[in-house]
């Protein structure tokens, strides 16, 4: 199972570019793979020719927009079960013996 960690924006867009994002994440909402938002990027979990496919959407998406895209995409690659969004935030959990992540 693989993880894409993926930032996109539209650098001829101005300061702002959550409505963008926003179309981003409709499309990986509606893509039916297992994702968590994050404030700097997206991280969805799936088998790697689904994650490229949902890329290039989200990518084709924004190109019909925009001259000039900055995209940073990080993969990680594990074989086996799919779970890992949240099992790799548990293991590191477990190991201090508290939650982490307050807001």
């Amino acid at each position: 199972m693989t993880l894409m960690e993926l930032s996109m924006i539209p650098l001829d867009k101005g300061s702002s570019f959550s409505s963008y994002v926003a179309q981003s994440l409709d499309i990986i909402d509606n893509s039916g793979l297992a994702y968590q938002l994050t404030p700097m990027g997206t991280v969805v979990e799936g088998e790697m020719s689904a994650l490229l496919a949902l890329l290039e959407r989200c990518f084709k998406n924004l190109e019909a927009q925009s001259d000039r895209i900055s995209i940073s995409v990080k993969f990680d690659y594990r074989a086996g079960p799919r779970g890992r969004l949240t099992s790799k935030i548990a293991a590191v959990e477990q190991k201090l013996g508290r939650a982490l992540g307050k807001c």
